[in-house]
């Protein structure tokens, strides 16, 4: 299965329904489910500002799935767009990045410990 691995807290944003694109400098065609990685990577300046969620931020596992469902190049409509639907949490300027649109989400009762890695990549159990 198709997985990507994501720095927290953005990951779990994502899994929890706060978050509904990630941005990256590339672009993909992949579309259907992938898996939620979260990364050993913590965004310590960042997390922060969303202590009030009370959510965890387990780090080094996949914590859910999640469905690609469209591929956006960010232009500053976009971009405006998403600051001021929920300027929290897109608050960066992500113009010229791409937006991986997301939905379906299942957050895993258990994380699931596995290595991430750069890019899409395949998760074998």
């Amino acid at each position: 299965m198709k997985a990507i691995s994501i720095k927290q807290p953005w990951a779990s944003l994502i899994i929890n329904g706060y978050k509904e694109y990630e941005f990256r400098t590339w672009k993909t065609k992949y579309r259907g489910k992938i898996l939620i990685h979260a990364s050993q990577t913590i965004d310590k300046d960042i997390i922060s500002k969303f202590k009030h969620l009370n959510i965890k931020y387990p780090t080094g596992c996949i914590i859910g799935e999640v469905n690609i469902i469209d591929c956006l190049k960010v232009d500053s409509k976009l971009d405006n767009k998403l600051k001021k639907e929920n300027n929290l949490i897109y608050e960066e300027n992500y113009i010229d990045y791409y937006a991986f649109k997301l939905n379906n989400i299942i957050k895993y009762n258990k994380p699931i410990k596995a290595k991430g890695q750069l890019g899409i990549w395949n998760y074998n159990k």
